[in-house]
């Protein structure tokens, strides 16, 4: 998870509004380091940065701690990719030649699993590139549409596997057993050691969440074609192969459906489901000096990164910088929101027109 924080005042001539203002009432403040926004000029020159001073009087940026870049699974990604490339490859042919449904089925799983690591592997890199003047999030979201791509395609593939599954208990048809179990055996090995590779980073980011979990339901379904063979071979049932990959499929669905419901909540900007909402509007009320506050978001930037928007109602005044940044370093800390934006009114009557919650 990345971290920053971000003390940052704004001073800004109020734009006309069809609303009444009070034009000396309001202080927009981006806990971002940034100070006195008053459009003459602006200072760079953080601690130890040896780039140019651009020094202009009342606009100063003080950028401390900022750590935006997620961990770099890029050589992950490659060896997934090429490992189960050449995994399908061979099961495919041996699938056809045993004529197994189960070995059918979890190449084409595999085959969705490529490609599945090759658009996450894609938003993983470009949510690494900075913003633009027209991307001024950079584009972090590219992880949250892979994330519920990798979720769809997963359970497309799975009713794939499903709807050929019934086909084939309706119509059995010999398989042999020796050699699924020899094929899914090495499945088991290929798609355990893959997952594992993306095992550190699936708690913390959606996308390589996604990333795992296709690996690991991978080496799942490997397990049950390595079952289904030894109790084909044991007993001489054809039905058995079909039902595990029907038992199998009902497994993965069960272990996407989170993957699905977070990633579509993301990409209509809910708030992540690590935050409790109710929790970060107490601590902001809570916070001294503040007597009301509005117009509250949390959203997710990326798969591992979340912003906050806030307006507070201080009417002693403008609180300080100092304020500004442990209420950001609390907020990142506690609650894990590392972009976070307060503005700061001084007069509490209603005037702005985003106080009502129903608002936006």
């Amino acid at each position: 998870m990345s971290a920053e924080d971000h003390p940052h005042h704004h001073d800004h001539p109020e734009p006309p509004s069809a609303s009444p203002r009070r034009p000396a009432d309001t202080a927009a403040v981006h806990p971002n380091g940034h100070d006195d926004h008053d459009h003459h000029g602006h200072r760079h020159a953080p601690d130890g940065d040896a780039r140019p001073d651009h020094s202009h009087p009342g606009h100063g940026h003080s950028h401390h701690g900022h750590s935006h870049a997620p961990a770099d699974f890029g050589r992950a990604f490659a060896s997934g990719i090429a490992l189960n490339t050449g995994f399908v490859a061979v099961e495919v042919g041996y699938g056809l030649a045993a004529n197994s449904m189960a070995l059918i089925a979890d190449a084409g799983h595999n085959l969705s699993d490529v490609l599945a690591l090759i658009v996450a592997w894609m938003a993983a890199r470009a949510s690494r590139r900075p913003p633009t003047r027209r991307l001024t999030y950079g584009l972090g979201a590219t992880s949250i549409l892979a994330a519920l791509f990798n979720a769809v395609f997963l359970l497309v593939a799975v009713g794939a596997i499903a709807l050929e599954a019934v086909q084939r208990l309706i119509a059995p048809e010999p398989v042999v057993g020796s050699t699924m179990v020899v094929v899914a055996g090495i499945g088991i090995l290929i798609n355990g050691a893959t997952a594992l590779l993306f095992r550190s980073g699936a708690e913390g980011d959606l996308n390589i969440r996604g990333a795992y979990l296709h690996m690991a339901m991978d080496a799942a379904v490997s397990a049950g074609v390595v079952v289904a063979g030894l109790v084909v071979t044991a007993t001489g049932i054809a039905r058995i192969d079909p039902l595990v990959s029907l038992v199998v499929a009902g497994l993965i669905v069960w272990s996407t459906w989170g993957l699905l419901a977070e990633s579509s909540a993301l990409s209509v900007a809910a708030v992540p489901a690590g935050i409790d909402p109710i929790a970060v509007r107490g601590f902001l009320a809570a916070r001294p000096g503040v007597a009301a506050l509005h117009d509250l978001h949390v959203w997710g930037l990326s798969t591992t990164s979340s912003a906050l928007t806030a307006h507070l109602v201080m009417p002693a005044g403008h609180p300080g910088d100092d304020f500004l940044a442990e209420t950001a370093a609390i907020l990142r800390d506690r609650f894990h929101i590392e972009h976070v934006t307060l503005q700061v009114e001084t007069d509490g009557d209603g005037w702005c027109r985003l106080v009502p919650d129903e608002v936006v």
